[in-house]
């Protein structure tokens, strides 16, 4: 492979010439925590790292300083990193990597190892995952350095920035989501009214707002350039050379998972553990789908092993419905906070998505920041 001009070819791959490499253990020491999972107190005073992504609290601290730090074994092996600037203690089987040297940024190090490490322990495994970490696993990694502190920490700042953007927008989802939430507990039992609309809701059984029907087998219909998906529980499995139904409707699971309600208006097959709807007039179907999103269905599971629901059972629920024309404006508000939502998971993925790019480019120098 040809390497472009002041660029070196390097164990760890391509990096700039004046970059160096060293091993972990001429960075840090190395070592484990003490503690074990009981020592863990609720709301207590300092961090505790365990071998998950969730730090626990405790009310005593082994070590003061910067630290990262990594699980030794679990299913968190080579998945779960940390980076702390302060008082915390560890678990016995969680890695620590500390006292960095004059020459690497420890929030640097911290970069490129929580990036680096996961690929470098399943290249030195056989097996398809890891069970545990050895030392030398760590201590023998290679880790690629900018000549200064100076251009380690303005890679630093570029992903503190970027961490940044993407925590505020998982805030704001949250916020988002939990409003949301909100806004369908109370347009959609009537607790709160929209202006210009008044009137007793009429409570009726679903039986009486739409009809439960059974999806189908899609062996015959599934085609691989199909033009209409085909619905499962978790949403679209394949694509289909005929429509079971086209109008809008509410889809609902017979079997497994039967607390996921489903939207469909364009033509759709739907599997046979799966129940779609016919909503009748004058009735909004997109209101009854959301009217559904507030339904505890596990209480009408009727089977002890495998999730159940009966299309007969669905249609003896009561709910309190309003006029079509306050279904209509619900379902078009609920709509518009969806479409919301649909927009920032779109911008936070996206965020993400920079952050992986920045961190193939920025740490191993193929992109130098002025």
């Amino acid at each position: 492979m040809e390497v472009k001009r002041r660029y070196k070819q390097t164990e760890v791959g391509v990096i700039p010439e004046e970059w160096d490499l060293a091993y972990v253990e001429e960075l840090a020491h190395i070592t484990t925590g003490s503690r074990n999972t009981q020592d863990r107190v609720d709301d207590g005073q300092y961090p505790f790292f365990v071998r998950s992504q969730t730090v626990e609290r405790i009310n005593s601290y082994s070590y003061d300083g910067e630290a990262v730090l990594t699980a030794g074994d679990g299913v968190g092996t080579g998945k779960v990193f940390h980076y702390i600037k302060g008082k915390f203690d560890a678990h016995q089987r969680v890695y620590r990597l500390s006292d960095f040297n004059e020459r690497i940024s420890g929030y640097f190090f911290f970069l490129y190892f929580s990036s680096h490490f996961y690929g470098r322990i399943m290249q030195m495994t056989a097996k398809s995952s890891v069970d545990s970490v050895r030392r030398e696993m760590i201590a023998r990694m290679l880790v690629p350095l900018p000549p200064t502190k100076a251009e380690q920490e303005a890679i630093a700042a570029a992903f503190s920035d970027a961490d940044a953007l993407i925590e505020s927008l998982e805030q704001l989802l949250v916020k988002k989501r939990n409003l949301k939430q909100g806004a369908m507990q109370e347009l959609l039992t009537g607790k709160k009214r929209l202006p210009g609309f008044s009137g007793e809701w009429e409570v009726k059984r679903l039986g009486d707002i739409l009809t439960i029907c059974h999806g189908k087998s899609q062996r015959e219909v599934a085609a691989a350039n199909g033009l209409y998906p085909i619905l499962a529980s978790g949403g679209v499995i394949g694509w289909a050379n005929h429509f079971l139904y086209d109008k809008p409707s509410v889809l609902i699971g017979r079997k497994g998972t039967i607390d996921q309600p489903q939207y469909m208006d364009a033509p759709f097959w739907t599997v046979d553990t799966l129940f779609y709807s016919v909503v009748h007039d004058p009735h909004h179907a997109k209101f009854i789908f959301y009217r559904f999103c507030l339904i505890d269905w596990n209480q009408y599971n009727e089977a002890s092993g495998v999730p159940s629901l009966n299309a007969r059972t669905i249609e003896k629920i009561e709910i309190a419905c309003p006029r079509s024309a306050e279904q209509t404006a619900i379902a078009a508000i609920l709509s518009d906070m969806d479409a919301e939502l649909a927009a920032l998971e779109t911008k936070l993925a996206k965020a993400r998505e920079v952050k992986q790019g920045m961190m193939q480019e920025l740490l191993t120098g193929r992109i130098r920041l002025v």
